[in-house]
């Protein structure tokens, strides 16, 4: 019997996590323009063409490393998600991991804001990002029927509930914040006292 072998290059957790990595590097470091496929290459240690066997070609990489980042963030979020807890505990645990994966992870988050702000914002699908999100957007939303949060646009809630996170875990922006318990909770609580009923 004659096996006829097909040749095809299978992909590579590490070159795929390489990649990844060097891909939020040169960004944060030189930005979205002068990050070449070339360059992300080098960086990451592998040969440009291996790049095409993950990606279409450059704008697919820096969207799918931002589409990776969020599933990452949102995985944290759902990690021991407990729904029958009160409405505010809930919150309160949501909130607290995504101050930890932002502070732990602070060039995904700097990656995950410029990318935000940028042209290539466009072209993803924000329903698939809001899915890794599901379990919090309900919660949100359970809060709201159940007269807990206020009852007001939900880009307004987010904001007041999420952006202390972003501006307090950045050391750009909050140099002298102690990560300490007892002020990541005064920050829960305010971020709280500001959405609830």
């Amino acid at each position: 019997m004659i096996i006829y072998f097909r040749s095809m290059r299978t992909k590579d957790d590490i070159k795929q996590d390489a990649l990844f990595e060097a891909t939020v590097k040169l960004v944060n470091e030189i930005g979205f323009a002068a990050s070449s496929v070339s360059k992300i290459a080098k960086e990451a240690g592998i040969s440009p063409a291996t790049i095409y066997i993950y990606h279409k070609n450059k704008e697919d990489l820096l969207v799918s490393t931002y589409i990776e980042i969020k599933r990452n963030m949102g995985k944290s979020v759902q990690e021991n998600f407990d729904d029958s807890l009160p409405i505010r505990d809930i919150i309160r645990n949501i909130w607290v991991k995504i101050f930890s994966y932002v502070s732990n992870h602070p060039a995904y988050f700097q990656y995950a804001e410029q990318f935000s702000n940028s042209p290539y914002n466009s072209l993803v699908n924000k329903q698939e990002i809001e899915g890794y999100f599901a379990p919090m957007i309900q919660v949100i939303l359970k809060g709201v029927e159940q007269k807990i949060i206020k009852n007001v646009n939900f880009d307004i809630l987010t904001a007041f509930i999420f952006y202390p996170i972003m501006a307090l875990s950045n050391p750009r922006i909050c140099q002298n914040f102690e990560m300490s318990d007892e002020n990541i909770e005064t920050a829960f609580t305010l971020a709280w006292d500001a959405i609830k009923f």
